[in-house]
C-alpha cells in the first residue's frame, strides 16, 4: 500500500504521545530525496522502482515517501530536515552532491538512520552504499568497440568524479581491447539530468564524427540524437527500452531494490549498521540489459561471456598492464586495481586524450 504522507497530524502526533505502547504498531516511516524527477527514466526512475519495490515487501509494515527533482546543495538540506521532522527514521539520499548536506543533517538527527548513494562519508547514523558501475561499462565499452565503423566512440560526463571517470575508463580500455584503432571523445554535461544539455553533448560528439555514444547521464535526449543520425548508444542507469532495437542496443541497469529491501529489513529488526556497500554485477545490482539484434550475435556472445565472468569474479575491468594518460605506470601485468585507487580515481588511462577538468 503507497502511504506518501510528508507531514503527520498535530492529533496523531499528540496520539503517539499519549499512548507510547501503540508505537510498536505503527509503520517504519522511510524517506528518499531525489535529484531528478521519478519520470526521468534512467537514475531517479531505478531508485524510486526499488522505493515501490520496499512497499511491495513489507506492506504496511513501511511508509515511504520521496522529494523528487531536489537540487544539489542548500535544497537537498531542507528537503533532508523536512523528512526527518516528518517521523522518517530512515533516509535515503541518492545523489552524489547530498553527501554534505547528509552528514549536516545527521548530526542534528542522531535517532534519524541515513544512507548516502555514492558518497563516501559516513557516520554513526550515516551509512553509504554505492554499485560497481565500471563492471558494466566493460561490457558496453566492448559492443561499442566493435560497433563503431568511424572508430570514434564518444562518452557523455555529468560530473568529474571517481565514479564516472571510472567509466570513462572502463569503458575506454575494453573498446580498445577489441578494437585497437577506436578513439574516446569526452563531453562534459555538468549535470545529472538536464535533456537539453544532453541533447547538446550528444549533438557535438556527432559533429567530431562519433558514431557510438555512451552516457553518464539520466535522460533519453542522447539516444534521441543518436536515432537521429543514425548512431548507437546504450541505455544508462534504466534499461530505456523505448529505444530498442536501435539506437539502444544494450543498457546499464542499476537495480537498487534488493539493497534498500535488506536495509529497510535490518532497520524494523533492529540490526541496522552504519557501513559500506559497493556491490556489482555479481550481485545482481549491476545489470545487463538485453543485448538486441542490432549487435552481431558473435559480439553479443563475447559481451554476454564478459559479463558473466566479471560477476563470477574471474575478471576484473581494471587489470595490468595499465598506465596513466601522462604515460606513468599504474597498473602492472595481471595486477588489478584496488578499490582505493579507484575510488579515488582522478586520471584517464593511457590513451585518452581528453583532459579532466579541474
Amino acid at each position: 500500500m503507497q502511504r506518501r504522507t510528508l507531514l503527520a497530524s498535530a492529533s496523531a502526533i499528540l496520539m503517539a504521545l499519549a499512548v507510547p505502547a501503540m508505537a510498536q504498531d505503527e509503520p517504519l516511516k522511510v524517506g528518499f530525496i531525489y535529484v531528478g524527477p521519478v519520470g526521468d527514466g534512467g537514475w531517479t526512475f531505478q531508485h524510486d522502482q526499488a522505493r515501490q519495490a520496499v512497499e511491495a515487501e513489507y506492506g504496511d509494515r513501511v511508509e515511504t515517501t520521496f522529494i523528487e527533482s531536489v537540487p544539489e546543495g542548500a535544497d537537498a538540506e531542507r528537503a533532508l530536515t523536512q523528512l526527518a521532522l516528518a517521523g522518517n527514521k530512515l533516509i535515503f539520499a541518492t545523489s552524489f552532491g547530498f553527501m554534505d548536506p547528509v552528514m549536516n543533517v545527521a548530526a542534528k538527527f542522531p535517532d534519524v538512520k541515513f544512507e548516502h548513494a555514492t558518497g563516501y562519508k559516513q557516520a554513526e547514523n550515516v551509512a553509504t552504499y554505492d554499485a560497481r558501475f565500471y563492471e558494466g561499462r566493460a561490457v558496453t565499452g566492448t559492443i561499442a568497440g566493435h560497433m563503431t565503423k568511424s572508430n570514434k566512440i564518444g562518452y557523455i560526463g555529468s560530473f568529474p568524479i571517481p565514479e564516472v571517470i571510472q567509466g570513462i575508463n572502463s569503458s575506454y580500455i575494453h573498446a580498445k581491447k577489441v578494437n585497437p584503432d577506436v578513439e574516446m571523445k569526452v563531453v562534459w554535461a555538468y549535470s545529472w539530468f538536464d535533456p537539453a544539455k544532453e541533447a547538446d553533448a550528444a549533438s557535438a560528439l556527432l559533429a567530431e564524427g562519433v558514431d557510438v555514444i555512451l552516457q553518464h547521464t539520466d535522460s533519453t535526449a542522447p539516444l534521441a540524437k543518436a536515432q537521429e543520425a543514425g548512431a548507437i548508444g546504450f541505455g544508462q542507469a534504466s534499461d530505456m527500452a523505448a529505444f530498442k532495437p536501435s539506437p539502444r542496443v544494450a543498457s546499464i541497469i542499476d537495480e537498487w531494490s534488493p539493497y534498500y529491501i535488506k536495509r529497510v529489513g535490518q532497520m524494523l529488526d533492529g540490526t541496522w549498521e552504519s557501513g559500506a556497500s559497493w556491490a556489482g554485477i555479481g550481485e545482481g545490482e549491476v545489470v545487463i540489459g538485453e543485448i538486441t539484434d542490432a549487435v552481431p550475435a558473435e559480439v553479443k556472445a563475447e559481451a554476454e561471456a564478459l559479463r558473466d565472468k566479471i560477476g563470477a569474479g574471474k575478471y576484473h575491468p581494471f587489470t595490468g598492464p595499465l598506465n596513466k594518460a601522462d604515460g606513468s605506470e599504474w597498473l602492472a601485468e595481471g595486477e588489478t586495481a584496488p578499490d582505493s585507487d579507484l575510488q579515488s580515481m582522478n586520471f584517464f588511462v593511457e590513451g585518452i586524450t581528453a583532459q579532466i577538468p579541474q
